[in-house]
């Protein structure tokens, strides 16, 4: 790769807080095998973030790790949730960052930014649930779900993290999520 090769950017929202989680060491994967032309990068501290309140969400009290989230967000070309399932739906983390990448209204970070989602959880399902739950709200928040992008990998009969299988399906969503045309998308 030349310097003049663009580069597309994508955000990565890890949906657990544990340090060493298998969809954390995912999202490290996924940064370490992106494809040619691609950066992966993990925003950190969604853990420092509170919960979203309007009160505070204005120039002078809204938080630094809520800034910093929209900044980097909005820095980037794509959007990539990895996330595990807690109760059936997304952790709480996950959609915290999304309240907050939802505002202002109309116009948060994640409007019409290309977002998937994938992770892996110790279900049959693979936390097809949790990732239904990401997409349908970054939906609402004015994202664009690439749907091909969703994989929901159940980690009770494979290792996720060393599986070639799994991690090349992981690969080629992060692909596609950076191939994706925005130009597609209906005004």
């Amino acid at each position: 790769m030349t310097d003049n090769t663009p580069t597309t950017s994508i955000a990565v929202l890890v949906g657990s807080l544990r340090s060493d989680s298998v969809n954390r060491r995912l999202a490290e994967l996924l940064a370490q095998r992106a494809p040619e032309g691609v950066t992966v990068e993990i925003v950190d501290g969604l853990g420092q973030i509170p919960f979203y309140n309007e009160d505070i969400d204005n120039p002078r009290d809204i938080p630094a790790a809520a800034a910093t989230l929209r900044e980097r967000v909005a820095g980037a070309d794509r959007v990539l949730a990895v996330t595990p399932e807690y109760n059936g739906t997304m952790p709480a983390v996950l959609n915290n960052a999304i309240d907050w990448l939802s505002r202002p209204y109309g116009a948060g970070a994640l409007v019409g930014k290309p977002f998937g989602v994938v992770g892996a959880t110790p279900t049959p399902y693979g936390g097809k649930w949790a990732h239904e739950d990401a997409a349908r709200s970054a939906r609402i928040a004015g994202a664009t779900v690439v749907e091909d992008v969703t994989v929901s990998q159940s980690a009770l009969e494979v290792d996720v993290l060393t599986d070639p299988d799994v991690l090349e399906r992981l690969t080629r969503a992060v692909r596609t999520l950076a191939d994706h045309d925005v130009t597609t998308v209906a005004a």
